[in-house]
């Protein structure tokens, strides 16, 4: 789950900077020297530039942000698309809310092409939570509740866009939440798709525990053996304290077990920055909307088992990174071969890790495209496709 991601940096502060760079201009035939930077160029100007490259003006476009009144409280779904013929597929971001929506433009503007895609701040979770009153809002995280949310976001976006069925894409703790409206509303869905799926919480928390201290151990790092030995045996019976985890995270995350060749998750904090979907006060909300949420979740969350799950009534696909160990790639792959359903795919991502989005979006893309998009086209539910003419 992001708490992989999260829950390290909700316990200790991360310091953001902002890297702006101003293009220079030249005269062709003087070529004086490049003009220096403006001075009054800032980190807004930057999200309107981002903003502007990525307008949908397709004339059957959607581009919209709405709040949508989900059992007794505003949630904010994005909604965007070049064609609003296009299957609609919905996102379920990790954590628990740790939303992908100020990441989303990073990599999600070729899916526009082929899929409505919605972006949903979950309870408690970045711009909802910063539209609703975080106290009314604490005692109903629950993941029933939550789950119970998702099959509204389902059925407002069937009727308000008369889809009779969507795909569902679960990302880390959306996993979750994924495999439990595939099992429940199956009719809904042309598909599932599980990327970093969660299957036993705490068999994960000990294969990344193995993981970081056998890294620790061949770099030599006393440090990282120090520290990860200071909450073994982890993640031990009992309930998972927040700090247990984050420092796990810390050591799982520095030997790329979150993203790939990578030593932090800077380099996606540093993007939230300057989203163009997000901003201040909804980027100030992720840190206690998140905290808020692990305190409700750890607990269920630290017996959640999906093991015994071995029955789909609807196709399932599986997106894994081979270097996963924030949700443990290996688990995932083990359950996939106890599935059935009636077709099923997993697809691995050699140079990923958890963030696979991020890490390898053309491929992400391209099976999306050919494996996922067709099973819509095939309904006749799909924009038609460019025609192509050696004429």
């Amino acid at each position: 789950m992001n708490f992989i991601k999260q829950s390290f940096y909700v316990v200790a502060a991360i310091c953001f900077t902002l890297a702006c760079a101003c293009a220079h201009s030249f005269d062709v035939a003087a070529t004086p020297a490049p003009q220096e930077k403006s001075p009054g160029f800032t980190a807004q100007d930057a999200k309107n530039i981002i903003a502007e490259s990525r307008k949908i003006v397709s004339p059957n476009g959607i581009d919209s942000t709405v709040a949508v009144p989900i059992n007794g409280i505003k949630q904010i779904l994005s909604i965007r698309g070049n064609d609003n013929r296009n299957p609609i597929l919905l996102f379920l971001h990790g954590g628990p809310a740790s939303p992908d929506l100020p990441l989303a433009y990073t990599f999600q503007r070729p899916w526009e092409d082929y899929f409505t895609v919605v972006q949903w701040d979950q309870r408690g979770t970045g711009k909802t939570y910063a539209a609703n009153d975080p106290d009314k809002v604490a005692p109903t995280l629950t993941i029933e509740q939550m789950t119970d949310d998702a099959e509204q976001v389902v059925r407002y976006l069937q009727s308000t866009y008369h889809k009779r069925k969507i795909f569902l894409l679960g990302h880390s703790w959306g996993t979750v939440l994924g495999v439990r409206l595939a099992q429940r509303h199956p009719e809904w869905f042309y598909a599932y798709i599980g990327v970093g799926q969660v299957v036993n919480v705490r068999q994960n928390e000990a294969l990344g525990y193995q993981f970081a201290m056998q890294q620790a151990r061949e770099h030599q790092n006393t440090q990282a053996q120090k520290e990860l030995a200071s909450i073994a045996p982890y993640p031990g019976d009992g309930d998972i304290e927040l700090k247990k985890i984050g420092l796990q995270r810390q050591w799982l995350s520095y030997y790329g077990g979150l993203a790939y060749g990578r030593t932090s998750y800077a380099f996606d904090s540093h993007a939230e920055e300057l989203s163009p979907d997000y901003s201040e006060q909804d980027l100030d909300a992720i840190g206690p909307g998140s905290l808020q949420t692990l305190n409700h979740l750890l607990r269920p969350l630290s017996a959640l088992d999906l093991s015994s799950i071995h029955r789909f009534e609807c196709p399932i696909f599986l997106f894994l990174g081979r270097h996963d160990y924030a949700v443990s790639h290996e688990l995932a792959a083990q359950w996939f071969t106890t599935l059935q359903a009636p077709s099923k795919r997993l697809v691995w991502f050699a140079d990923s890790a958890h963030m696979i989005m991020q890490e390898q979006p053309g491929r992400f893309l391209l099976h999306l495209v050919n494996d996922v998009r067709p099973i819509a086209v095939q309904a006749n539910d799909a924009a038609p496709d460019d025609v192509v003419s050696d004429h």
